[in-house]
């Protein structure tokens, strides 16, 4: 690969192709301090990334007729929604089209770390934690109108399993996709009671020319729209148990990774980016000091998995990246965060 790797990159960088490694490497710190490195094995936490645990784990439930797409949250979740349509569809929150209020608005540009001014983040433990930060919240459109990327959306779906198996969400997860798929770094972690293996994340302070840890910048532990804990040698297990029909149904996973939302080129939790008069599927995660973001192109069995702890560029690596191997990858992928 004639591909120059950025010399400050701080993470783990991952392509493999045909079970043929081109680069495996860990660049940097885990613990800056004490100069702990990172590794091919350091668990990160990934922010978003998470959000296509909880869509695969909805999809599964749909499979085994304990859900459908059409079942509506006035009939699954069992709180007074107030303002909020109870006829909002699994489909519609799955494809970020319901119109749910969101607790936290990406599209108007602040940090996810503001959220937490007024609303202690070591609060944030469960999906039902963020019930009050959106329940007195009208809806932001029309149920099934328009695309919106939205983070309320998928508390909702962790809501959901959580109401169908009975189980806290991610022990569902654990028993129904990580165990199974040999994905045993992947958990939940709370932020105060991390394992052994994690990698701090990093934020930058430019007035004092400085890092400090991002642990209150976000909820003390992951929920259905983000925050899992993984590796890359995991999110390998994941892809390819995925496309081997071993989750959900070789169907379903053509429904999955194809346009459900054509105009955002979005299926069932992957963004779709076109390259090769294809679609790319990809997942990714961004927030303060974290960035993630894995793509697999099931045709020429290409997967590029990019981690960093410091909030690196991992979608202009991953440009450059797929640059190495197809001409016509356009400037401007589909990104979702």
């Amino acid at each position: 690969m004639r591909l120059q790797l950025p010399k400050d990159f701080n993470g783990v960088i991952s392509v493999k192709q045909k079970g043929n490694v081109i680069i495996e490497e860990a660049f940097g710190y885990a613990d800056l301090p004490n100069k702990r490195p990172n590794k091919l094995d350091t668990i990160f936490v990934t922010a978003s990334a998470g959000k296509i645990f909880t869509a695969t784990g909805i999809l599964k439930l749909i499979e085994q007729g304990k859900l459908g797409f059409d079942s509506n949250i006035g009939s699954l979740l069992d709180f007074d929604l107030k303002q909020i349509d109870p006829n909002i569809t699994v489909r519609q929150l799955i494809t970020h089209t319901s119109g749910i209020p969101d607790y936290f608005d990406e599209s108007k540009g602040a940090p996810y770390s503001d959220l937490f001014r007024d609303f202690p983040s070591y609060n944030i433990r469960k999906n039902r934690d963020f019930i009050p930060l959106f329940i007195d919240m009208p809806m932001m459109y029309p149920c099934g109108s328009k695309f919106h990327y939205n983070q309320t959306g998928y508390i909702a779906l962790g809501l959901i399993i959580e109401a169908v198996t009975g189980l806290p969400f991610d022990e569902y997860l654990i028993d129904e996709m990580f165990t199974p798929c040999g994905m045993n770094s992947t958990r939940y972690h709370e932020y105060d009671r991390l394992p052994a293996n994690c990698a701090n994340v990093y934020i930058y302070d430019e007035a004092k020319d400085e890092y400090y840890t991002n642990i209150y910048s976000s909820g003390a532990k992951g929920t259905g729209d983000g925050g899992a804990y993984t590796t890359a040698p995991d999110i390998e297990q994941f892809w390819h148990h995925l496309f081997d029909g071993y989750i959900v149904s070789k169907d379903m996973l053509r429904q999955m990774t194809a346009p459900q939302v054509p105009t955002n080129c979005f299926g069932y939790g992957l963004w779709l980016d076109k390259i090769a008069n294809r679609y790319f599927p990809h997942f990714e995660g961004c927030e303060d000091g974290i960035s993630f973001m894995s793509t697999y192109d099931k045709t020429d069995d290409l997967l590029i998995t990019l981690i960093s702890n410091k909030g690196d560029n991992v979608w202009a690596l991953r440009r450059a990246i797929l640059r190495e191997f197809y001409d016509d990858v356009p400037d401007e992928l589909n990104y979702g965060e």
